[in-house]
């Protein structure tokens, strides 16, 4: 039998740069995976145990556990200043599963997505299965925040504007009067705007965050996606939510349930109490990513071979290299040297030369890790 793929899918593997995953290869060091290396926290592991002694073992609701939507309305109203409703609320399997059901509901083929990048890579493969078009805007290099210049003429006749914020590959984060140009820009089009705040809780030294969801200008095209995967250490537990206004919600939740079905009952209640205790669980966790954050930015500092800008929020530096060559090659040969880092193009085009670092692990694990980059890069 000749099997040939379907064109959705040979769109996705052309584009894109994303790698297979699984676990680094014996006697290297991981400095690739974006994954906390921190316990889950025992509030929410109980509240697990709690539910499957309780019976939550059948079907959900395909929209989501009634309660733990709820709680999400309440959350995401008082960061917004405005009411939402359960109805806006949809918990989907991660963060992934909210941004392509996202992306197949509100894309149609040939529509134009614009990507601020570098930017993280899943946007470019679901922009890919649903038929899009991908549009790349650089951000600015020296801060890496938006290229307001650049990006303005970009949106011009646009279906959706995706927007990581804090960024992953960079940890920039966005202040208010940028995002706040974004929606005037937009006023009077159907451009819809697709926020990412994964790493919301996670920024550093006071940086003010603002999120999308309080910026009035935005609000009526915003569709917000969260996960619980950062902030809480929840990385294979898959809960995350898409919130959005109804007629949106409605198109989103009938992609999810088509693809994924309803999220796990048992670990829904443990998100009900992740939500309801909110990001103080994760404060122990931010004072350690700050301390890494520190000790990279000094490491690469001191050396001759990588600079970077210094992130404001998530746990990734992106840095430059000094070497011609390209990244796949820099990245390739940092595996032979024993240290797995991810390559700066899976990000997009104007990550061509650079590598992102990732200090969501231990400081000796980076100590040693970049001891390695070091040595490597020095050698090219």
């Amino acid at each position: 039998m000749l099997f040939q793929q379907s064109a959705a899918i040979a769109r996705v593997a052309r584009a894109s740069l994303r790698p297979p995953g699984g676990l680094a290869p014996p006697g290297v060091i991981s400095l690739a995976q974006g994954e906390p290396d921190f316990a889950t926290p025992e509030p929410v592991t109980e509240a697990l145990r709690r539910a499957i002694q309780d019976g939550y073992t059948r079907y959900a609701d395909m929209n989501g556990d009634p309660e733990l939507r709820d709680a999400i309305a309440e959350q995401v109203s008082r960061i917004a200043g405005t009411r939402f409703t359960e109805r806006s609320v949809l918990v989907s399997h991660g963060g992934a599963a909210a941004i392509t059901a996202a992306m197949l509901a509100t894309v149609n083929p040939g529509d134009r997505v614009v990507l601020p990048e570098p930017t993280y890579s899943l946007y470019l493969d679901a922009v890919q299965l649903a038929g899009g078009r991908a549009v790349f805007v650089p951000t600015r290099p020296g801060d890496h925040h938006l290229d307001l210049g650049r990006l303005g003429p970009a949106l011009d006749g646009a279906r959706l504007v995706v927007v990581c914020h804090p960024v992953n590959p960079t940890g920039a984060v966005f202040d208010a009067a940028e995002l706040d140009w974004l929606g005037r820009r937009l006023a009077g089009t159907d451009t819809l705007v697709l926020a990412d705040e994964a790493y919301a809780d996670i920024v550093y030294d006071g940086t003010c965050f603002t999120s999308t969801l309080a910026v009035p200008s935005l609000r009526e095209r915003l569709i917000y996606v969260q996960t619980l995967s950062k902030t809480y250490a929840m990385t294979g537990w898959r809960v995350g939510y898409a919130v959005a206004g109804e007629p949106i919600t409605t198109a989103i939740r009938q992609v999810h349930r088509t693809m994924n079905g309803a999220v796990n009952s048992a670990v829904q209640r443990a998100a009900l109490a992740a939500v309801r205790t909110g990001p103080a669980l994760a404060a122990p966790m931010v004072r350690a990513y700050q301390e890494r954050r520190d000790f990279v930015t000094a490491r690469i500092a001191a050396m001759r071979c990588l600079d970077a800008v210094r992130p404001d929020g998530a746990f990734y530096s992106f840095a430059r290299y000094a070497s011609p060559l390209p990244a796949a090659q820099v990245t390739a040969r940092l595996l032979a040297g024993g240290v797995a880092v991810r390559s700066g193009p899976e990000f997009g085009p104007s990550g061509e030369g650079h590598v992102r670092l990732s200090f969501a692990t231990s400081l000796p694990n980076l100590a040693a890790g970049l001891d390695r980059v070091e040595a490597v890069l020095d050698g090219l």
